[in-house]
């Protein structure tokens, strides 16, 4: 269903949520047992929280950082980047994952929508710079020596990419989404946007999402164990003959 709707020349838009990276070992945040229950998110992912106690919020992103080092893709991850060679141009990967997973399968067209663990901001001059080591108050960038910051997209800061990366990749494309909750905005609005321009939506989860009747196929599974077999089928249909 989805390579027919790819064809030949078809561009397909692929949104992954905390259930691909769940797999390989990271908690989500709001799944039983994860991270909100542990922690309040007004304490530790919000400006004001990095206002308040710049300490403990570098600590808690500092964690999460050096928790990369325990994990690894694993076959979703690897089956997207596969897929990605097969497409090229015609594919762009969407995350709001903050962790480096993809990166380290293979996936190059890439939108971090959430930020990234393995960098980090300067809050006055806004340069990104690659960080993987345990991030200091007193850590300053080298450009104008303003104060670091993780580089996250915390409650209340808009999303990176939603002016303009975003809507030229979901334009016209076939959309697949995976491991996601539907419930987290604006990610969770991009099936609509897709469907209300006619094209085919499908995902894959462990259950259904909570906006699970805008999607004409569903594939309820582990993306590790049902990626690679729907992928192939999508990546085989579009091999040149």
């Amino acid at each position: 269903m989805i390579a027919e709707a790819l064809g030949g020349s078809g561009r397909l838009a692929v949104l992954t949520g905390a259930g691909i990276s769940a797999e390989s070992g990271l908690k989500t945040f709001r799944d039983p047992g994860g991270l909100w229950q542990q922690y309040r998110l007004e304490e530790l992912a919000t400006p004001e929280a990095f206002r308040a106690h710049p300490e403990r919020v570098l600590e808690f992103y500092n964690m999460r950082r050096a928790k990369l080092s325990e994990v690894h893709p694993n076959a979703g991850h690897v089956a997207l980047a596969a897929l990605e060679r097969r497409l090229e141009e015609r594919f762009t990967l969407i995350t709001q994952n903050v962790d480096d997973l993809h990166e380290r399968a293979g996936s190059r067209r890439l939108l971090h929508m959430h930020g990234e663990l393995k960098n980090v901001r300067c809050v006055r001059c806004a340069a990104v710079v690659p960080w993987t080591a345990a991030l200091r108050l007193g850590d300053r960038c080298a450009a104008c020596q303003g104060q670091l910051r993780p580089h996250i997209v915390w409650f209340g800061e808009v999303p990176f990419f939603l002016d303009d990366a975003i809507p030229a990749a979901l334009a016209g494309a076939t959309f697949l989404s995976i491991g996601t909750s539907g419930t987290v905005y604006p990610a969770a609005g991009f099936v609509a946007a897709v469907k209300a321009q006619g094209g085919l939506t499908a995902e894959v989860n462990l259950e259904p999402s909570a906006n699970a009747e805008l999607f004409d196929l569903q594939v309820l599974g582990k993306a590790g164990e049902v990626l690679p077999t729907v992928l192939e089928a999508i990546g085989g249909a579009q091999a040149p003959a």
